[in-house]
């Protein structure tokens, strides 16, 4: 059996990885932490929480010594990045599901996130938590950092054109819709229900938010070259669920035939990739699920192309992803705890 432990427990992502993690047959829960809700049971923050599987929350400062083979790190920005070291020097094998550990070097997580990284050195050490693309290298890791929702979508709907050089890397446009429990379970002005109701918001458009800066670093070592995403995401009302729509420019001539036949090549054998042929993606067909839809298009008398990706932002964008990066790590079945 595998300990886990999970720092922020009481976010979404963090109760959504405490509910897989407790249908996982291989997995026990350590401890599980909050700074507004430490003392109290996690039953009482959530009381879908089974009693009878339920667990005493405490804060952070208070588990740093405690026994865990794996650590989940659900907190918000700038504080795994204190929290990974002290799990890793005692032996724990970290994830962080926060945006501390996905960037590559220090200048590029402060170009994105307006502060300096407090644990540089350790960037070095953590992989990119996409399974589909980076396996191996996460089989073997101590540390990885799990992607953001909106990259996971992107990155798995554009990787295979990238990798083929089938696209200009410089022209690519992401329209991306995003349920609300994406902006966290912090109390928001904006994302209150008479604000987000009846009503779709764009945010963050252009070349401004920050998972552009992700996109583009993971892109660029697909194509092995640098390039450019033009992204405009959206609020939308409701709970859950991510679409990302992608346009691109091809560089060659291929039919929507060819180019479906590429990615159903490029993800074969991938547990949780469908390519949908007789419909499009849609949030509802991946709504609970570690899934991520794909559809690709060839637009009939032009040299564009449209993907569509359709995931969970919850799951495959956060504590589903994180529990698929966690079985790989650990040797177990990539799907275990993930599969209705």
């Amino acid at each position: 059996m595998i300990t886990v432990g999970i720092v922020g427990a009481t976010g979404y992502t963090g109760v959504e990885l405490y509910r897989l993690a407790l249908r996982h047959p291989d997995l026990r829960i350590t401890f599980a932490t909050s700074e507004q809700y430490h003392g109290k049971h996690l039953s009482e923050v959530f009381p879908q929480i089974d009693p009878r599987r339920d667990i005493l929350l405490r804060p952070a400062d208070s588990v740093l010594d405690e026994p865990a083979d794996v650590v989940c790190l659900c907190t918000p920005d700038g504080v795994a990045m204190r929290l990974a070291p002290h799990f890793l020097n005692r032996g724990a094998r970290v994830i962080d599901v926060s945006p501390d550990f996905r960037f590559e070097t220090p200048e590029g997580y402060k170009a994105w996130y307006k502060q300096d990284h407090q644990a540089p050195a350790l960037l070095h050490d953590a992989v990119y938590g996409l399974p589909e693309l980076n396996r191996r290298r996460i089989r073997e890791a101590r540390l990885v950092g799990n992607p953001g929702c909106y990259p996971t979508s992107v990155i798995l709907g554009l990787a295979p054109l990238l990798a083929e050089g089938l696209i200009d890397p410089e022209h690519i446009i992401v329209d991306a819709k995003s349920g609300v429990s994406g902006a966290g379970r912090g109390l928001k002005l904006r994302t209150l229900y008479v604000e987000v109701n009846d009503s779709i918001a764009p945010y963050g458009i252009g070349h401004k938010h920050r998972h552009v800066g992700e996109m583009e670093q993971e892109l660029g070592k697909i194509a092995r070259t640098k390039t450019f995403v033009v992204f405009s995401p959206h609020l939308t009302p409701m709970s859950r669920g991510i679409l990302s729509t992608m346009y691109v420019r091809l560089t060659a001539d291929r039919s929507t035939d060819d180019l479906m036949s590429l990615y159903e090549r490029r993800y074969q054998g991938e547990p949780f990739i469908r390519m949908l042929r007789q419909c499009l993606p849609e949030t509802r067909f991946v709504a609970g699920s570690n899934f991520c839809d794909l559809a690709v298009e060839r637009v009939s008398g032009t040299d564009q192309a449209i993907v569509t990706s359709a995931i969970d932002n919850l799951v495959k964008g956060a504590a589903g992803q994180a529990i698929q990066n966690l079985n790989v790590m650990c040797g177990l079945d990539e799907t275990a705890g993930l599969l209705s």
